[in-house]
């Protein structure tokens, strides 16, 4: 959804909130395609502060379906996003143009894509289904939380396999 801001850019102390729904469908970047499962209207907030900067504030909640890391099960994640961008509209900052392009076009603000861009800022680095998740078995693939397999569960180290054949062959006799 975009929001045209030129009545808030051209007044000097112009100031409008809003409620807004958040367009986006699932999260869609180079780490996959992730399901938006939940989410809650946008509250945002511009502010033209004295003509030489734009404030926008705003909070947002959103659940997105994530797989576990450890057994591969999908598990909302839960996203509290809390934006306080400000943006100079005098242009004297350049560098904090380039930042501001991927949002802003002109006077119209992009809400998806600054939702997109804090929710990429906000990925967690692990996500599991439970703090005791236990995985996948390495040889099965079976998952480990739901029931156990019959796989063996020592694993010896290669470098001893020669030692291991011995004591094979000394239980034989």
């Amino acid at each position: 959804m975009k929001i045209e801001l030129a009545d808030v850019i051209s007044c000097g102390g112009g100031e409008i909130s809003e409620q807004v729904e958040i367009g986006l469908k699932s999260f869609d970047s180079r780490l996959g395609r992730f399901p938006i499962v939940k989410k809650e209207p946008f509250a945002i907030r511009f502010a033209n502060e004295g003509g030489r900067r734009l404030l926008i504030q705003g909070e947002a909640e959103l659940t997105i379906a994530i797989p576990c890391d450890r057994c591969l099960e999908m598990t909302g994640q839960a996203f509290h996003l809390t934006i306080d961008k400000e943006i100079d509209l005098t242009g004297e900052k350049e560098e904090m143009r380039m930042e501001e392009m991927d949002f802003m076009a002109g006077t119209s603000l992009d809400v998806d894509q600054l939702i997109f861009g804090e929710i990429l800022v906000s990925w967690p680095m692990k996500v599991l289904c439970r703090e005791d998740c236990k995985g996948i078995c390495k040889k099965c693939g079976a998952n480990m939380n739901l029931a156990g397999c019959q796989c063996p569960k020592a694993e010896l180290d290669p470098r001893m396999a020669a030692i291991q054949d011995i004591f094979n062959q000394c239980k034989e006799v």
